[in-house]
């Protein structure tokens, strides 16, 4: 077998087969398939630009943790981009610098015809690339007030990337007053394992939680930098959340707390 032969098998033998990606409708919500029924993401027919289930509001709770009139100047990143419904809500209504990172080009294509992501622009790009080896690129470190992670592959059962080398990637990625979110949603016991790794790469006291959805996501957040505003300023500043841009940011303050 010649040379370049071997190369191509090589490489057919060590690429994962990625899932073929479908789409399902109710009257008012479209959703994404990897392959199986689990829901991989969703949108409002009527409202696309907002975000529909429940854990993906929670994953903007880093908002609590920032100043809402500089969010706009901000910059945002998305491991997995799903249904497109976190980078379109940062893009559309936070006009954010926004980049998202998808490993399937399916999944990108789908999104661009049938979930409103726009085309990319100054403002908006989606890389193509495994987001486990994007993140530790130079260009990355130190870049992002905000890093969103919903890494699930088509059986939905576990995070792809849940190490506590991988947090560390991600906590090397934002800026001093960075956070990340994290949907540890799980059928086996991961939750314990992943919130463990998150703990080694932040810092116990820079952890916070939600209690899960009844679908059983746990949304998870990590500081760059640990700080406890207390409730009264959290609970002030869900408020403006709320109004401004429309998530049940208030409801969150009877449902997150440190984790330490």
């Amino acid at each position: 077998m010649k040379a370049g032969a071997n190369a191509a098998a090589l490489k057919r033998r060590t690429t994962p087969t990625l899932p073929e990606v479908t789409i399902s409708e109710d009257s008012e919500v479209r959703f994404l398939h990897l392959g199986t029924e689990w829901i991989q993401g969703s949108m409002l027919l009527d409202a696309p630009f907002d975000i529909e289930l429940d854990y993906v509001q929670r994953m903007m709770a880093w908002l609590l943790f920032v100043e809402p009139d500089s969010v706009s100047k901000r910059r945002v990143l998305q491991l997995g981009l799903g249904s497109a419904a976190l980078t379109k809500f940062c893009f559309k209504k936070l006009r954010m610098d926004t980049t998202a990172i998808e490993i399937n080009p399916q999944v990108v294509t789908v999104c661009r015809s049938w979930f409103k992501l726009p085309a990319d622009s100054a403002r908006l790009r989606v890389v193509l690339a495994d987001a486990g080896e994007e993140i530790r690129r130079a260009d990355h470190l130190g870049a992002y007030d905000a890093l969103q992670v919903d890494l699930y592959d088509h059986e939905a059962a576990a995070p792809v990337l849940d190490s506590p080398d991988f947090y560390a990637d991600c906590r090397n990625a934002l800026t001093d007053d960075g956070c990340l979110t994290v949907n540890l949603f799980g059928r086996d016991t991961s939750y314990e394992r992943s919130l463990q790794s998150l703990c080694a790469a932040f810092g116990e006291d820079a952890v916070w939680a939600f209690k899960p959805t009844r679908e059983g996501n746990t949304v998870v957040l990590a500081q760059r930098t640990p700080h406890r505003p207390t409730r009264m300023q959290l609970l002030a500043r869900a408020e403006v959340v709320q109004e401004r841009w429309g998530l049940p940011a208030v409801k969150w303050m009877k449902l997150f707390e440190p984790v330490a």
